[in-house]
């Protein structure tokens, strides 16, 4: 057999970072195994996502196992798939869709087909001997902005906090190394304000590490967030972010965004939003709007003049993406591969993203594991800007410590993206 055709594929349960299950997929080339990976789950989700496919058993996980994907892997997808060329990413990815047969792959489960296309590119990567980053896109140079999630909302927590994450940017660093000593010092003074204030229990996490606080609205958490960034010295050197997820606290029939007991319509909320960009340096919104108002992205993007990246409304979908290119919504995509449920997909969305100037933020999704592989892909993508959680717990400080690794391996021909992190290529 050739060294590099496939030839064995297997699956697995394994947990993500909130005890649920998910599925681990393994590709054997030339009977070694050569690549593995873990697919990610999200809370917060998209109507528009890929299928995710759970057993639905209330007495195995509640009904979240994944022992149905397992089985479609471990049979479907390996009899399909046994002998290809490993390096054949795009005929394999599309195979397995031709195989699923759905929209959205609901019959196989886009955790099953994900899992397979992401260890198929390890794979791939691992016979030729070079890393993932670098088998993607040779020409990767940019070493990513992670945007810190310092305080945690919506559906990621259990408190009052309708806005799912407030970020910080470390822009004014000169490396991914200084990045995360600067927000390290921010978030532990934080931490201290947030304890002066509210107590110990306040600074419990959220599921992507930002502390679960009893603030409200939206004010308060900017302005402790200002003061811990100034009390630790880097109040040039940092910009701040949103993931608003609206769609959350969208109510359809009264069509109206409710938010710290306030209702707002569409206007008065771009409103609020205008009022929030003047009074700090925010440059980049997730998700300000609800997942269909193509109409009213259009109407924030060209009114705040910052970076207003689709999640919800773009879901990794190149369809999607379309749309909202052609009536100006948002400017940059949020990139996460199991919202289309294969690798060739996924770039497929942040290629079509590039070509029409909008940038990417590759993100982690709330139920993570330790496989850092969007920190190969972030670099693969010179995209800039990586969303992966404060570096608090394993499932966060994998993704951080793999593009610590990546920067020593570029050395100089790898450039920290900084203020450029929008459109850094």
């Amino acid at each position: 057999m050739s060294t590099s055709r496939i030839s064995d594929i297997r699956a697995r349960q394994i947990i993500d970072c909130r005890g649920w299950p998910t599925v681990q997929a393994d590709v054997w080339v030339d009977g070694r195994l050569m690549g593995r990976a873990d697919v990610p789950a999200g809370r917060s989700t998209g109507s528009h996502e890929a299928h995710e496919l759970r057993d639905g058993d209330e007495h195995w996980y509640r009904g979240l196992g994944v022992e149905k994907a397992v089985k479609n892997v471990n049979n479907d997808i390996a009899s399909a798939l046994k002998g290809w060329d490993v390096t054949d990413q795009r005929k394999i990815d599309m195979a397995m869709n031709d195989l699923d047969g759905t929209p959205n792959k609901s019959r196989l489960g886009a955790n099953a087909i994900l899992g397979v296309s992401l260890a198929a590119a390890r794979a791939a990567a691992n016979v030729c001997g070079v890393p993932l980053y670098r088998y993607i896109n040779p020409a990767c140079r940019v070493i990513p902005v992670p945007l810190m999630n310092c305080l945690n909302g919506g559906k990621l927590t259990a408190n009052d906090l309708e806005i799912q994450e407030f970020i910080i940017m470390p822009v004014g660093a000169r490396s991914y190394k200084e990045a995360l000593h600067m927000t390290t010092e921010i978030n532990e003074v934080l931490r201290d304000l947030v304890i002066e204030k509210y107590g110990i229990l306040a600074t419990n996490t959220g599921d992507e590490g930002g502390f679960a606080t009893p603030m409200r609205g939206i004010h308060e958490p900017f302005e402790f967030m200002t003061r811990a960034v100034e009390r630790a010295g880097y109040i040039d050197d940092i910009v701040y972010a949103m993931d608003c997820a609206s769609t959350h606290w969208y109510d359809k029939e009264k069509k109206v965004y409710e938010l710290d007991g306030k209702p707002y319509d569409r206007d008065a909320l771009i409103g609020l939003y205008r009022e929030m960009t003047e009074k700090y340096p925010i440059v980049s919104m997730e998700d300000p709007l609800e997942e269909e108002d193509f109409e009213g992205y259009a109407l924030l993007t060209k009114e705040l003049g910052i970076q207003i990246v689709g999640d919800d409304l773009f879901v990794t979908n190149v369809e999607r993406l379309r749309q909202g290119i052609q009536q100006g919504a948002a400017n940059a995509l949020l990139f996460k591969v199991n919202q289309i449920g294969t690798l060739s997909e996924a770039l497929d969305a942040a290629e079509f993203a590039y070509r029409h100037n909008y940038g990417v933020q590759v993100s982690e999704r709330s139920g993570e594991t330790e496989d850092p592989l969007i920190s190969d892909l972030v670099v693969a993508l010179n995209s800039g800007q990586i969303k992966t959680g404060m570096p608090v717990r394993g499932e966060r400080t994998s993704k951080h410590n793999r593009i610590l690794q990546i920067e020593e391996e570029l050395g100089t021909a790898g450039t920290y993206a900084g203020r450029n992190f929008a459109k850094p290529a």
